[in-house]
């Protein structure tokens, strides 16, 4: 396994990658493998160290590609920085997807929280004029385009559900950014297909605010997978003790993630 570091945006946005390495003694040797791109939560106002390293190594495990983004957060969250940073990220998996052994058609882009809003946003605002401009309106476009997205208990909407502190970090007073940021409103039938999981007495993040991303997927025909789970806090990660949320019935999330993952992909580890 390689961990390397690759800084963004002027060194404003680091991306940690862990990687396989090429071997010649195990069963199955992939020449290129799927890529999982985590964006981390906490209200855009940090990067919770909860929701990167420990939901890595799981897709690392389980024989993926793994990037880590750490996007720029309170004051620096503005004008779209943290989107331009995920922009970049993927741009970043696609070019060097040679050389890490990437599939640069088999790449999926997971948030949680905050992070999942963020997740959200590339994956249904990759294509707006105003997203591809702030990285140079790359050609073709799709090279911004995650093939898969897989949400965590997600911030999705500006509106009435939202999640006020992420809102006003993200946003501020403009109400052009709350319109453009208010997910639920941006999906098209270029939106990649979903797994999205969130729990019902949710006290930070609505629960709406899945149920109306899962009811414009389906509106739109986008292919998605949502677990509504009865009970569980806010930000569980991988609810296990490492992460210090110990939840046996929401900890199911990475092996049906998976299974769906997998699935999608046509992987076989």
């Amino acid at each position: 396994m390689t961990r390397q570091e690759i800084l963004l945006d002027g060194g404003e946005a680091r991306l940690m990658l862990y990687l396989h390495d090429a071997g010649t003694e195990m069963r199955t040797n992939h020449a290129v493998r799927p890529c999982v791109l985590i964006c981390p939560g906490g209200g855009y106002a940090f990067c919770s160290e909860r929701e990167q390293d420990p939901p890595a190594l799981a897709f690392l495990a389980e024989g993926y590609q793994v990037g880590i983004l750490v996007y720029s957060v309170k004051e620096q969250a503005a004008r779209l920085r943290p989107l331009r940073q995920a922009a970049l990220a993927m741009m970043e998996l696609r070019e060097n997807s040679g050389r890490w052994a990437i599939d640069p058609n088999r790449i999926a882009i997971l948030g949680f929280s905050a992070g999942g809003h963020l997740a959200a946003s590339l994956s249904t605002l990759w294509n707006n004029p105003r997203v591809r401009a702030l990285v140079g309106t790359p050609e073709p476009p799709t090279v911004l385009r995650p093939d898969a997205m897989i949400l965590c208990y997600p911030v999705i909407t500006t509106g009435h559900f939202s999640h006020q502190g992420s809102v006003r970090n993200v946003c501020g007073d403009d109400a052009s950014l709350q319109e453009l940021l208010s997910i639920e409103k941006q999906v098209d039938e270029t939106t990649p297909p979903a797994f999205i999981w969130h729990t019902m007495d949710d006290a930070s993040v609505p629960v709406e605010n899945s149920l109306m991303l899962v009811l414009a997927l389906r509106a739109k025909g986008i292919s998605a997978e949502y677990h509504l789970y009865s009970h569980g806090k806010h930000g569980l990660s991988m609810c296990n003790e490492e992460v210090g949320t110990v939840d046996e019935r929401c900890a199911s999330w990475f092996g049906l993630c998976l299974v769906w993952l997998n699935d999608l992909f046509g992987f076989r580890p």
